[in-house]
């Protein structure tokens, strides 16, 4: 069963949520029958699938491409679309942006940064948003992480608690220390989705590529349960033998 936005709120504190990303229909099929609650489309994808150096280069119509995609796999789960960046830049734009990601199959979308205005206007017509802060990469000018000092932490922690009185009904928090996402967590009346920020957040996401580690690098908060890039290469080698020794 597909769960709404008032569903997963209520499961602070309550239920610990795990999400996900995806890109395409065979992972998110593999993901929904997995029984991963909650998927992300994010910009991520630039990045991770598209070879971009930066988030920034996403357009909408990627992400469109990428939610149908998903949604075709995974009809069953509860997708949030990310907004790229530059298409949340003002209320209407924002507005208008997340009416498409919700056309192509999103149930929520997800906006970095504190953009009180961007949010309420969001929440005011019907549409359910997930906040981030914390390191937010469509900005950020390194992936190091942030919240490190005193005033940097109550920064974040100002930031969390305006995205929440927004109307945001869950809350990213990226590359923060353990114990600022933990007050955070105990602070704000919204669910918070860790990545980076230690165990005490309601939930985890990790990047689907990072977690079955397809790839050669991968985040130093990340966790990889399989090495599926590895498994990619031995199968390649073996079928280029089979072939040049005409076997297959």
């Amino acid at each position: 069963m597909r769960l709404d936005a008032q569903a997963l709120r209520r499961m602070k504190s309550v239920t610990p949520i795990p999400m996900l990303t995806a890109y395409t229909t065979p992972v998110a099929r593999a993901l929904e029958q997995a029984g991963v609650p909650v998927l992300l489309v994010g910009d991520t994808v630039g990045m991770v699938e598209m070879g971009f150096d930066s988030t920034r280069h996403v357009t909408l119509d990627h992400m469109c491409y990428h939610v149908g995609a998903v949604r075709r796999g995974a009809p069953d789960t509860h997708i949030v679309g990310d907004l790229p960046y530059d298409t949340d830049r003002d209320p209407q734009t924002a507005l208008d942006s997340a009416r498409r990601l919700l056309a192509a199959g999103a149930d929520s979308v997800k906006l970095e940064g504190p953009k009180d205005d961007v949010i309420r206007h969001l929440v005011a017509a019907g549409i359910d948003v997930v906040g981030h802060t914390g390191l937010t990469p469509q900005t950020a000018n390194s992936f190091r992480q942030v919240g490190r000092d005193d005033g940097d932490a109550r920064r974040i922690r100002d930031e969390a608690l305006r995205i929440a009185a927004a109307g945001a009904f869950m809350l990213v928090l990226e590359h923060i220390p353990d114990g600022l996402a933990g007050a955070i967590t105990g602070a704000v009346p919204v669910p918070t989705i860790g990545i980076g920020a230690g165990p005490d957040c309601d939930g985890q996401v990790l990047v689907i590529n990072d977690a079955i580690g397809l790839g050669d690098r991968w985040p130093p908060f990340s966790r990889q349960y399989a090495y599926v890039g590895r498994t990619l290469i031995e199968a390649a080698q073996t079928y280029v033998r089979e072939v040049t020794q005409r076997r297959f």
